[in-house]
């Protein structure tokens, strides 16, 4: 295959690898600084030795990640030896408050920490100097003002703010991110608009605390198509259903705090404007477990939250996450978050057992548990959650939902895999689909088909497209 050349020039471009590792958050970082090096004329390698130079996003969120993230500089040093790192781990100080990437391997370019699209675009230029001048709209594969996305075509993540104002004490992203900084509204809805416009058919709204979207600015009044919208997180649901229906794509919430305020979404989703899906980071049940987290939201009065909810809109699926073994929890404060979660009938639950993450404020804290108790409290957890996870599913069957196709080889004749708008990607279940029961019937990923569920299989639902 020939070289792809720079305009202007007979040399060929210069090619960068690209890793990304953590959260959704980190990945519309990498979205970020991909879309630039594309529209200055950088291709990228698809491996370390095939590259002038690498960058590794990273993240240092809990140990694993950590070890994850040192691991995979350590290799792209080891095959290529010109190497920039950005992302969590970036911001972290190892011993003696040094940098701890820089202690670990000295040998990198540079180090950034998170959300740092300029500084590693300065690092690349100080070692691989750009070719040509930028013409954003040139980006090949993206979706104009959006720019490119690392997911596949028909979903997409869209970022509405950065950093968080709380301080739990199990978390140092404050410490790596900073304090909340809500994206101006008519930015957020631009970068939508273009992503529907793109062929979009979900967007995943992401953040630290997307619940608290305009707090920093004080719901500050800003401009969309000539409109005032206010920058809150009621207004932004309300603009981006209304763009999702015109488009036919869905919108979906993550990371959104159970806030009071909350509940004027739900019309909204009982209405079809915006997903019933709600991924909310419940962390704990028990009020002591909750005060010595500094979990914000009343969190001991979740539970008649939730039925509130489910009041307005009976069909709300709820993901959530939690924390088994905190510091101090007794047998009690165990099984108080147990029966919370058979009463809240939590639809899709992930459980960590408690990691004593390096900075955090809850490692101080009094009864530190072994780590075998923390372990046997998470697959504890995970059993009652499996348990009412699979009698939620259970009620699917005979129902006929609408499904979007992730996967569907030979245009589905064998079947495929799709998710319902109870599945957000690659942290719930998925839709096993069989062949469809008319010959004419075809699937084609990134759109929607009707499906009847006729079954379950662990987390997943079988159906038949009709």
């Amino acid at each position: 295959m020939s070289e792809v050349l720079s305009p202007n020039t007979t040399a060929p471009a210069p090619k960068i690898g690209f890793v990304s590792l953590g959260c959704p958050k980190a990945l519309t970082d990498s979205e970020l600084i991909l879309t630039q090096l594309s529209a200055e004329g950088y291709q990228t390698a698809k491996t370390f030795q095939g590259a002038d130079l690498v960058i590794v996003n990273t993240c240092g969120f809990i140990d694993d990640a950590v070890k994850e993230s040192l691991d995979t500089i350590g290799e792209a040093l080891a095959e290529n030896g010109r190497v920039i790192v950005t992302g969590c781990l970036g911001a972290k100080t190892g011993e003696g408050g040094g940098n701890m990437v820089k202690q670990m391997h000295p040998s990198v370019l540079a180090v950034t920490g998170p959300h740092a699209t300029q500084e590693v675009m300065d690092a690349v230029h100080a070692h691989l100097p750009k070719p040509h001048d930028p013409f954003i709209d040139l980006v090949p594969g993206a979706f104009g003002a959006a720019g490119l996305k690392l997911t596949p075509r028909h979903y997409a993540y869209l970022k509405i703010s950065e950093g968080c104002n709380h301080r739990c004490t199990f978390c140092i992203i404050p410490s790596m991110r900073g304090d909340l900084v809500s994206r101006p509204v008519g930015d957020v809805l631009k970068e939508a608009r273009a992503l529907f416009e793109g062929g979009v058919k979900e967007l995943l709204v992401i953040s630290q605390d997307t619940s608290a979207y305009g707090v920093d600015v004080k719901y500050r009044t800003g401009f969309w198509d000539g409109k005032p919208v206010k920058t809150r997180m009621l207004d932004l649901v309300q603009a981006l259903g209304e763009l999702a229906e015109a488009h036919g794509a869905w919108v979906r919430l993550h990371y959104v705090y159970p806030y009071p305020h909350v509940d004027d979404i739900l019309p909204l989703m009982a209405a079809g404007k915006v997903l019933p899906y709600l991924d909310v980071p419940f962390q704990h049940s028990h009020p002591e477990v909750l005060r010595r987290m500094k979990r914000p939201a009343s969190g001991e009065r979740n539970l008649e939250r939730i039925q509130r909810w489910r009041e307005i809109c009976p069909e709300l699926v709820i993901r959530s996450t939690f924390i088994a073994g905190f510091p101090g929890e007794t047998e009690e404060e165990f099984e108080h978050l147990l029966g919370f979660m058979r009463e809240a009938q939590i639809d899709r639950a992930g459980c960590f057992a408690y990691s004593p993450v390096q900075g955090a404020a809850a490692n101080e804290l009094p009864g530190m548990l072994p780590e075998a108790l923390r372990e046997e409290r998470r697959a504890r957890f995970m059993a009652v959650a499996e348990e009412v996870s699979t009698a939620r599913l259970q009620r699917r069957i005979g129902a006929t939902m609408q499904v979007l196709v992730d996967s569907a080889p030979a245009l589905g004749r064998k079947g495929g895999v799709g998710r319902s708008y109870a599945d957000a990607p690659e942290i719930d279940g998925l839709v096993q689909l069989l062949p469809p029961e008319k010959i004419s019937k075809t699937l084609k990923v990134g759109e929607f088909t009707r499906a009847r569920i006729v079954g379950t299989q662990g987390h997943d639902l079988v159906a038949v497209p009709v």
